[in-house]
């Protein structure tokens, strides 16, 4: 009672409620939330603090800046959830600020993909359509309700937005935060509030051991000097019986990709990955091979391997 009496009295203010119902709508920072408000910066920050004291939002770093979001579990969801229905949403002349808000993220993130287009498009058009590998993907997934998803690696959010719609709740991580700029963008825009994305290391995850039924790395390990170390985090954060998926690029020459784009492998073998499992405690299920139109030398098979973590026995149940 003490916990909800405390939650109540923190939403029970204007403007914290306000603050409240936009921050179940998007991930915001303090000078968003100042520009949609309209007060001070001292005043905005206040009532964060007594909103994320009594559990109703999250604060995260990303960087050198700071991000909050309304809580999407227990009790403050909960909460957060009724009053958003008892008040129909945000105001109007919020949604209308925040619209503002995500159009000029929107603008920021059009004006990177235009830099980098010609760089990305020319790795494109060396691999399977991206079409036939999301639906791959989806096709592993879909099989069985997701209820923690984590993209390690998510980049521009790609596979969280394909993936949303087979996942209760999804986390993004990357360590770049210009990515993870137009992954939120995208999350926005798509108004998939169940997703999420953090600025996070692939090789120290910021979650406990078992927080996840379902993994997935998206083109992430031939950036990475030790994939292994990668999949072993991953296998670390999921639960027993817990899907892991990888789709890379199976094993090549084009030595150019190196000096580009900074791919540090060239590809994998079959045994490579088999083996990165086998030392993580993971067990291999199936791989599948998507080439390209064409089938010349000059052009990129993507794999993907599926591997699951083994179940506790009774024993270990117990």
């Amino acid at each position: 009672m003490d916990k909800l009496v405390s939650m109540l009295r923190a939403a029970g203010d204007p403007t914290r409620l306000r603050l409240l119902l936009l921050l179940r709508q998007a991930e915001l920072t303090v000078s968003e939330l100042i520009e949609i408000i309209g007060q001070s910066q001292p005043r905005v920050s206040r009532h964060l603090k007594l909103l994320c004291g009594a559990g109703l939002i999250e604060r995260f770093k990303e960087g050198s800046w700071v991000f909050y979001r309304a809580v999407d579990e227990g009790q403050g969801a909960t909460l957060g959830t009724t009053l958003s229905t008892l008040m129909s949403g945000p105001l109007a002349s919020d949604l209308k600020r925040l619209a503002a808000v995500r159009d000029a993220r929107a603008a920021e993130a059009a004006a990177f993909f235009k830099a980098n287009a010609s760089q990305w498009g020319r790795i494109r058009a060396l691999h399977a359509p991206e079409r036939e590998v999301e639906a791959a993907i989806v096709r592993h997934f879909a099989a069985a309700p997701i209820s923690h998803l984590l993209d390690a690696g998510t980049g521009t959010g790609r596979m969280l937005e394909v993936l949303a719609a087979h996942a209760k709740r999804a986390v993004g991580v990357d360590v770049s935060p210009e990515m993870l700029a137009i992954a939120r963008d995208r999350l926005m825009r798509e108004n998939l509030a169940h997703c999420q994305v953090r600025l996070a290391d692939t090789y120290r995850l910021p979650f406990s051991a078992g927080a996840f039924d379902a993994v997935i790395f998206h083109q992430v390990l031939h950036y990475l000097d030790d994939p292994g170390a990668a999949v072993a985090e991953a296998a670390r954060v999921m639960r027993p019986g817990g899907k892991l998926l990888i789709a890379d690029f199976a094993q090549h020459d084009l030595e150019f990709l190196r000096q580009d784009f900074a791919h540090r492998r060239l590809g994998f073998s079959d045994r490579e990955v088999q083996g990165w499992l086998q030392v993580a405690g993971l067990k291999a299920l199936s791989s599948e091979a998507i080439a390209p139109p064409g089938g010349s030398k000059e052009k990129l098979t993507v794999k993907l391997w599926v591997a699951h973590a083994p179940a506790k026995s009774r024993a270990e149940a117990a």
